[in-house]
């Protein structure tokens, strides 16, 4: 297993990690496999969109935080608490395929580490599995 290093600068913040953890699978040596991403972090997650249009990820940021305010009727009492729903939404954790040594994305597709109690420096662990 590798750990990405990931820092942010912003609360909420989608960071597009696509060619580092493409980087990470070249240098594994697996031809044909699985990659497992994993965020260990209650207030961070990893997802997979569009990487073409950097609108996007704005967009996703933005309607997370409208659909997931900051001041809630929350019972934590952290300040996060926000953070730690839209984590369990998006998810900690993603599966890729890999052929020919490289992550199997549609054409616009890329891997997005999804900051949402930001600026803070993270990890997204990665492992590379042969078939």
């Amino acid at each position: 297993m590798q750990t990405l290093s990931v820092k942010t600068d912003r609360r909420t913040q989608l960071v597009d990690v696509t060619a580092q953890v493409q980087k990470v699978v070249a240098s594994s040596g697996v031809v044909t496999g699985v990659c497992y991403l994993y965020v260990p972090h209650t207030t961070a997650a990893v997802t997979i969109n569009e990487c073409a249009d950097p609108d996007v990820a704005r967009d996703v940021e933005g309607a997370l935080d409208l659909l997931i305010p900051a001041r809630g009727p929350y019972r934590h009492s952290e300040g996060n608490s926000d953070s730690h729903v839209k984590s369990v939404l998006v998810g900690a954790s993603q599966v890729i395929h890999v052929e020919g040594g490289k992550l199997v994305l549609g054409r616009w597709q890329g891997v997005f580490f999804c900051e949402f109690d930001g600026p803070r420096d993270r990890r997204l662990q990665i492992k590379v599995v042969a078939d």
